[in-house]
This record gives structure tokens, C-alpha cells and sequence, in this order.
């Protein structure tokens, strides 16, 4: 009897946002992969400093090759490179592929980067909070969302007409980053390229998949309500 169970296992948990990257990567791609979560049994953490001694998530471990890829970006262009599939998030064209790795580069360092700060500082204790790097960060979201506002305004997606790899970064940026530091109600074009992202098939799902952990999520009651099912209570 043949083993038909995927060679990819995904080192991940639902509520991360880089995580998220990846899973719509995956989801987009109709790529099989087991998840481990992370969040679960020791030896799923052990696993995954095994493999990566940094241990952040996520990783993907693929058997059929005995390697271990880490890091957001990199994993999808493994994905693609070892297991391309019909929907294509890297585009030949080298000057357009190029123009999707920086605009992956800008939501991951520009958007995701200080999201994460803010997180961070809502998590911390009175004695640790950090006013300047908090005003930084807020600062560093303002200039992000006017660049990506114009941006948004004359295309559907991040880079050009399809959905690419910069696309599957902004998702989870903007998701949370709406929570912490709401750009919506200021920049209307970016709101509806937030809206196209998060009405997709893949993004619903990751979405859904995190929905039991949001109570964790330290600004959860700024998440909005079609999000969290409150809508529908």
C-alpha cells in the first residue's frame, strides 16, 4: 500500500502572523503539507530547534528531500522552485519578480515589523513599556500606508494584476496592523485592497483557522467583528 501522506510538514501556529505568509502561500498553491503546531507537545518545539536552533516559527521541514527551510520569503520560493503547482506567486519576468520581492521585503519590514512592536509593548509591563520605540513605530505605519494608499489606487494587487508573493505578505501585516494602528477610515484605497485580500478563498481560511486563538491576540477587541464571529452571535 502506498504512503499518500504529504512529504511537507509545516512548523506553524494559527495566530502567528508569519505563519500566515506561508499558509497562504500553501492554500493558494494547493500545495499538501501537515501542520505542527507548535503550541502543542514538547517534542513538537524540540522538533523545530532541531531543525532550526533559532526557533522561530515557522519552518518547513520537507522528508522527501531531508531539509529544512526557514524564513517566510525563502520558503515560498522553495515552494515554488520544488513544488510549482498552477497558481504561481513568483512571476518569470525577472525586472517583475524583482518588484515583488520588494514590495514582500516593504510589508515585511514596513508594515509587519513595527505591527509587531506595538504588539509587543501592549504585552509588557508598565516598568518595560517603550514610549519612543512605540512613537517610531507608529510613525514608520503612517508613511507605509500613505506609499501603499497611492500604490493601491491605480492596481488590484500589490504588484501588477495577479496575486503574488507580496500579496501573501501583506495579508497578515494589514490584518493586524488595522487592529493596532487603524489605517481604514484614512486611506479608502488601501482599505479596499485589504478588503480583495481578505475576501479570498486562501485568507478566509487562515483566518477561520485562527479564529479560537484571537482571544489571545493582546488587542483583540479591536479585531473587526466579521473576523471574529462576533457579527454573527
Amino acid at each position: 500500500m502506498n504512503d499518500t501522506r504529504p512529504t511537507l510538514t509545516l512548523y506553524s501556529h494559527p495566530l502567528s502572523s508569519s505563519c500566515w505568509k506561508v499558509l497562504l502561500a500553501l492554500y493558494e498553491t494547493g500545495t499538501p503539507f501537515e501542520p505542527a503546531l507548535v503550541d502543542g507537545p514538547p517534542k513538537t518545539h524540540a522538533k523545530l530547534s532541531a531543525l532550526w536552533p533559532i526557533g522561530k516559527m515557522p519552518v518547513l521541514y520537507d522528508a522527501a528531500r531531508k531539509q529544512a527551510t526557514p524564513e517566510t520569503s525563502i520558503i515560498i520560493e522553495y515552494l515554488q522552485l520544488h513544488y510549482p503547482k498552477s497558481a504561481r506567486l513568483l512571476p518569470d519576468d525577472p525586472s517583475r519578480l524583482l518588484e515583488v520581492r520588494l514590495w514582500d521585503r516593504f510589508f515585511d519590514l514596513y508594515v509587519h515589523t513595527p505591527m509587531q512592536k506595538l504588539v509587543a509593548d501592549r504585552l509588557r509591563g508598565d516598568a518595560d513599556k517603550d514610549p519612543a520605540g512605540v512613537r517610531d513605530a507608529k510613525q514608520t505605519l503612517d508613511t507605509a500606508y500613505r506609499m501603499l494608499e497611492e500604490r493601491a489606487g491605480s492596481q488590484t494587487w500589490a504588484v501588477g494584476g495577479s496575486f503574488t508573493m507580496a500579496d501573501c505578505s501583506a495579508m497578515p501585516a494589514l490584518f493586524y496592523a488595522e487592529a493596532v494602528h487603524p489605517f481604514a477610515s484614512k486611506h479608502p484605497a488601501l482599505a479596499a485592497y485589504f478588503t480583495g485580500l481578505t475576501d479570498r478563498p486562501a485568507s478566509r481560511r487562515v483566518i477561520e483557522e485562527a479564529r479560537p486563538y484571537f482571544h489571545y491576540f493582546p488587542f483583540f477587541d479591536a479585531l473587526h467583528p466579521r473576523f471574529t464571529g462576533a457579527e454573527n452571535r
